[in-house]
This record gives C-alpha cells, sequence and structure tokens, in this order.
C-alpha cells in the first residue's frame, strides 16, 4: 500500500517545480506562470513558493538536472510545504535519477501532481512508496486563457482537498487540445471547445476493481529497465491508466509498446485499463484498432477496456492517485476512484 498524503486546506503553502522543462522561467512566457500561481492563489486559497532554480530558464535547467532534482528534494523536505506542483512536462526528467534521494520522499509524504514528462517524478513517489497525483500543471491547466476550467477546478477539490471518497469520475462534456499560442496577447481569447462523446467500452464485460498505475507511454518507455520500473506486485490487479503526447504518436508504436508490456506479462496481471482521449483526437479509431489487435495476439479479449478518458494531454482534466482502488463498470461505461486520495 502507498503511503497517501494529507489533503490540501486553503492558506497552505504549495511549491512549483520545473523537474522537466524550465519554459515557466523564460522571459516571454513569465506571464503564463504568474497567470497559474494567480488561479492557485485565488481560486484555491493557496500560497505559491517557486523553488530556487523552477524559473532559471529553459538552457539552465537543461543544463543542470542535479538543480531541478534539488528542487524537488527541497520542496519535499521542507515541512512547510503541503504540496508541489509540476509547471509542465518536456522530455529529459529521467535524467533527474541519479540526484534522487528517495527517502526524503518516502520519509515526506506531501501531495505531488503533474502529468506528461513528470510521470517518471510519479515513478520517483511510487518507488519511494507514497501515492501522487496525474493530473493539471501550472502553465496548462491552472494558467488556462480567461478562466480555468470547471471541470478541472472540480477535479482538484474532490481529489486534493477533501478526504472523502472520490467517486465516480464523470465524462467532461466539452473538450479541446487546440494549441493557442503563449503569447500574452492571446490571454483572453478561449480555446475553441468540441462535444464530447463520452467514454467508450472497446471490451471486456462485468465489474473490476484494481489499483491505479500508469503514465504516458512515450515516457513509460523511458523508465523500462531503469531501477524506477516497477516492482511486479504494483502491476498485479491493476487497473492501468494510459495516455499520449502532444507527439501524437504513430498507432504502430502504441502497438509496439503495448506487445511490451503484455511481453513482461504486465497486461496479463492487469484487472483493467483506461486510456485517456488522444490529443486533437487524432488517430482516435486507429489506436482502437491497434489496441484490440495486441488483446486479441495475446489471448486478452475478455480484459475490459475503456477509452476516450478525461486524463493527461486534453483538457479539461480529472485526476489519477496512483496506487488508490478504482474500478471500470463495463455495463454502464463508467470509471470510479473507490477510495479518497488523500487523508
Amino acid at each position: 500500500m502507498l503511503i497517501k498524503p494529507k489533503k490540501l486546506n486553503p492558506g497552505d503553502r504549495v511549491a512549483t517545480v520545473s523537474p522537466s522543462w524550465g519554459g515557466a522561467g523564460e522571459l516571454e512566457l513569465r506571464w503564463r506562470y504568474e497567470q497559474g500561481v494567480k488561479r492557485l492563489e485565488e481560486v484555491f486559497g493557496l500560497e505559491v513558493v517557486p523553488m530556487p532554480n523552477s524559473l532559471k530558464g529553459a538552457d539552465y535547467l537543461y543544463q543542470n538536472p542535479q538543480a531541478r532534482a534539488e528542487d524537488l528534494m527541497t520542496a519535499f523536505k521542507d515541512e512547510s510545504i503541503k504540496g508541489i506542483i509540476a509547471n509542465i512536462g518536456g522530455d529529459d526528467s529521467i535524467r533527474l535519477l541519479p540526484y534522487i534521494e528517495f527517502n526524503v520522499i518516502r520519509e515526506n509524504p506531501k501531495i505531488f501532481m503533474g502529468y506528461s514528462d513528470v510521470t517518471i517524478s510519479h515513478l520517483f513517489c511510487l518507488k519511494a512508496g507514497i501515492s501522487s497525483f496525474y493530473g493539471p500543471a501550472i502553465l496548462t491547466d491552472f494558467a488556462e486563457n480567461v478562466e480555468m476550467d470547471p471541470y478541472t477546478v472540480e477535479m482538484v477539490y474532490r481529489t486534493l482537498f477533501s478526504n472523502e471518497v472520490i467517486g465516480e469520475i464523470q465524462p467532461a462534456n466539452k473538450w479541446t487540445s487546440e494549441r493557442l499560442e503563449w503569447v500574452e496577447s492571446n490571454k483572453n481569447q478561449r480555446r475553441t471547445m468540441n462535444e464530447n462523446t463520452g467514454y467508450e467500452l472497446l471490451q471486456g464485460t462485468g465489474v473490476v476493481q484494481g489499483r491505479l498505475i500508469g503514465g504516458c507511454m512515450e515516457v513509460l518507455e523511458f523508465a523500462i529497465g531503469t531501477e524506477l520500473w516497477t516492482e511486479s506486485k504494483y502491476w498485479e490487479n491493476s487497473i492501468l491508466f494510459f495516455e499520449t503526447s502532444e507527439d501524437k504518436p504513430e498507432p504502430n508504436l502504441i502497438k509496439y509498446w503495448l506487445r511490451n508490456y503484455a511481453a513482461q506479462g504486465i497486461l496479463q496481471k492487469a484487472n483493467g485499463i483506461i486510456f485517456g482521449k488522444p490529443q486533437d483526437e487524432k488517430y482516435y479509431e486507429e489506436y482502437i484498432e491497434v489496441i484490440l489487435n495486441v488483446m486479441k495476439e495475446f489471448d486478452l479479449e475478455n480484459l475490459p477496456i475503456l477509452y476516450n478518458l478525461n486524463f493527461g494531454h486534453t483538457e479539461p482534466k480529472f485526476i489519477l492517485p496512483y496506487g488508490t482502488m478504482a474500478e471500470i463498470n463495463c455495463n454502464k461505461k463508467t470509471f470510479t476512484i473507490l477510495e479518497n486520495g488523500v487523508e
């Protein structure tokens, strides 16, 4: 069982970190960071503390992975900090691995949240034995043009500010992946929203339960074979969650990655899988085809799979707490988190 961190309360101090790309510190993007911070302060009543290296810019942070790791360790060690939120993802946080002190994370459990390349930092937490939260980042969801999406706001409150059972996660009514340049002149322009068709059951029957584990598929590839790759026990009776990035990987890559999970025995250990909405819904049907093909190749046609969920590289999004018990109901096409995410 993973240790659950304590819930957030208005007035709490939260740290912002850049474990991957350092864009939050770039002069032309600083307004975006400040907009995200303002939402944390005004919508959630939190006090925001940027970690010492987190705003030193993309070049500095690229060249100094140890500085990024140091920020993470500083945030975990600081007893006045109750939560840690990533500014944004990127593509190289695997380089932090040599500088991570797992005992520091283990001895100071607190909320840690982000998505995409931040998957690696979630694996740091997992290895340390604490639950973390696959969810919104500062520069994307919190800094959304005009205002935060109410769906995301509700999910932050339900998951991080309440120790009640999180419960059924309804599909968002609308979604967007529209790319508007992050320039200040766009800050009052809303992105175009699309009607959401809801969850799609790809295969399976009945109701299954399992503990949540997963992340961004491209990023999980960085970790395979390293000390971060999860012990076998975490895959047992799990509900896997997978999603893909703004790179919109070719369907063949999804096929190869899933075959690898099957070859490792991971898919066979799982009780079910949920897939996030592909960005822009590109390859929406093609992904379904390769997912079902791989299941057929490995005699896994009864494994419940729910598709097109609002997490990862899509807005708005809900939050997935690692290690919490969740449920896929194939008959009703519902996804439910059966526990509280925080104490």
